[in-house]
């Protein structure tokens, strides 16, 4: 806070470089020179007055004060405003070294060799500690790659990084045991990575006896030893990924050229099995057994149609015989006054039958009068509570007005008769 409060509001030009955006919009990177750096910070508000669009390697004017990051206790620049001071010396520097090495045919695709598709022994020139080969060992083995592995340490970041590792790829040419090289770090900013653009070391990776895989930083990072190497991968996992991949497809290669032996054996053992099959086969029809059996056979065979044909003669023979002996005994005499007796039998019970028939009609309507004469029956009427009235003359009385007063007329009743007079 002290020195917050005694530092004033300046200028500070330098190089960007470790340039991170947020989701917030607010820009974090570091301005640094030759000699030092100050990390610093441009919030939103003002990253999108200031208009510029910032990038590694951009050299910077940024006014702002000082301020501390508490959590961590480091100082850092609260930017309030920047302005573009040019392009930075080690972008140009770089720029300037690609041309120049380019020029010379150092990069020409000519120049490239063909990895070998299976090493048997790799080098991976590198910092014995950094998380990078802890990562390429890891995939390696992950894989199953069953190569070997030398590390061939040296310093990756520094003045005398360069040095170390040209004289690592020397030392590897001297030995005579590597298939192929692999020169590589993990990510950092265009500082960091330096040492991979030096021009020394670009030219040895160029002139090296050995196939030589470029694996520094990032997939968005680039080294002149990318372009001076045979082969680049992204990130050194990218380039134990490229050296396992050729060994998984030769092993999946292997495999599937043991399937197709395996496939060809079974179908060369089917046909052979087929083939003394079929000459089991033929060798049994001519066998003089099998000769005999068939010639057995066909007997049997004519044997059983010529018996069949005989009694196929034989019943239809017979049959004829039948047919005849029924036409002689249609002709004979006693048979037809047979014949014509029974025909006549049959003729008189077919009589009886029609005239039964014809008559049942008469004799229901028969039943029926004499069921309705028997329902008017006097006595049936006089049994159903009825009363039959006449004079003394014996005259029925059907109306009132046939009655005089005190007239004496006779009441029939279903158990007798009786005298009555009328009112």
């Amino acid at each position: 806070m002290l020195l917050e409060d005694m530092v004033p509001e300046a200028w500070v030009r330098g190089e960007v470089s470790n340039l991170r955006r947020q989701s917030s919009g607010h820009v974090y990177f570091t301005l640094k020179d030759a000699e030092s750096q100050l990390p610093c910070v441009l919030f939103r508000v003002e990253a999108m007055r200031s208009g510029l669009d910032l990038r590694d390697g951009q050299q910077l004017l940024a006014c702002g004060r000082l301020s501390v990051y508490e959590p961590r206790g480091a100082y850092q620049l609260i930017v309030k405003a920047v302005l573009e001071d040019g392009v930075g010396k080690l972008r140009q520097q770089f720029d300037q070294l690609k041309a120049r090495l380019a020029a010379e045919g150092l990069f020409d695709a000519e120049r490239k060799r063909e990895l070998p598709a299976r090493p048997r022994t790799v080098g991976f020139i590198t910092s014995p500690t950094g998380a990078a080969v802890r990562d390429f060992i890891s995939i390696l083995q992950r894989r199953g790659w069953r190569g070997r592995l030398v590390i061939l340490p040296a310093k990756v970041q520094g003045r005398e990084a360069a040095g170390e590792i040209a004289a690592q790829l020397a030392n590897a040419a001297r030995l005579k045991i590597f298939d192929l090289l692999v020169v590589g770090r993990g990510g950092g900013s265009l500082e960091d990575l330096w040492a991979f653009n030096e021009e020394p070391l670009v030219r040895a990776v160029a002139a090296s006896p050995i196939p030589v895989i470029s694996a520094v930083g990032h997939e968005t990072d680039f080294t002149l030893c990318d372009f001076a190497a045979d082969c680049r991968a992204e990130t050194p996992s990218a380039a134990a990924e490229l050296i396992s991949s050729a060994y998984l497809a030769q092993l999946e290669n292997i495999a599937d050229f043991a399937n197709s032996l395996r496939e060809s054996g079974i179908e060369e053992v089917e046909r052979r099995r087929n083939d003394l099959a079929l000459l089991a086969h033929r060798r049994q029809a001519v066998s003089p057994h099998r000769f005999v059996e068939q010639h057995f056979l066909r007997l049997d065979d004519l044997a059983g149609r010529a018996q069949l044909a005989a009694q196929q003669e034989l019943s239809a023979k017979s049959e004829a015989l039948h047919r005849t002996a029924a036409a002689l005994a249609a002709r004979d005499p006693v048979n037809r006054v047979e014949l014509e007796m029974a025909n006549w039998v049959g003729l008189r019970q077919r009589m009886k039958r029609l005239v039964a028939t014809s008559l049942e009609p008469q004799k229901k309507s028969l039943a029926n009068l004499e069921h309705r004469l028997q329902e008017t029956d006097v006595s049936r009427v006089l049994a159903r509570g009825f009363v039959i009235l006449s004079s003394t003359e014996g005259i029925p009385v059907t109306q009132r007005a046939q009655l005089r007063p005190r007239e004496k007329v006779r009441a029939r009743f279903k158990d007798g008769e009786a005298g009555l007079t009328a009112d």
